[in-house]
């Protein structure tokens, strides 16, 4: 049986109950550790933990924000010392940016507190709960990817001159 509008809807409720916790608890892990840093910086932090180096231009890609937004992010970052910039190899009027030491402990230090947080929320959760979840979650996430990817261009249409006669 196809899915209802009904659950639809309380799907997307609990999606958006679920982004707006884990803002709210990365914005508290972030004040709790590091004082004043914007929360929006630790989304650029686990970009480049995940993927390494990268130029502003790629972060921003990912952000889905403008590149002057980026770039003041990643100036309070390197003020704070949780990233550094070199020199791009490929093209040296552009920079790389990466994390520094305090960043790689930082991001460690972040994902302890919130371990911690999500092994007290689940404690009365049985193993077999927390995979079922975890697999249904890959799937919405995927599914909810490939839904928002572009559909495939339809083949460019010859010029009326080109038509055949």
């Amino acid at each position: 049986m196809p899915i209802t509008p009904t659950t639809i809807d309380r799907l997307g409720s609990g999606v958006a109950a679920l982004l707006r916790t884990g803002r709210h608890l990365g914005s508290r892990v972030a004040t709790e550790l590091y004082g004043d840093l914007p929360s929006s910086g630790w989304a650029l932090l686990v970009s480049l933990e995940r993927d390494g180096e990268q130029r502003c231009s790629a972060l921003a890609v990912q952000a889905g924000v403008d590149v002057s937004v980026v770039s003041r992010q990643v100036a309070t970052l390197e003020r704070g010392g949780y990233v550094e910039r070199r020199p791009d190899p490929e093209d040296g009027r552009a920079s790389l940016i990466g994390l520094s030491p305090a960043g790689v402990k930082a991001m460690a230090a972040t994902r302890a507190v919130r371990a911690s947080w999500a092994a007290s929320a689940l404690a009365g959760w049985d193993d077999e709960d927390g995979r079922r979840l975890s697999e249904l979650l890959e799937r919405l996430i995927a599914d909810l990817e490939a839904a928002g990817r572009p559909a495939a261009a339809p083949p460019p249409r010859r010029p009326a001159d080109a038509a055949p006669r």
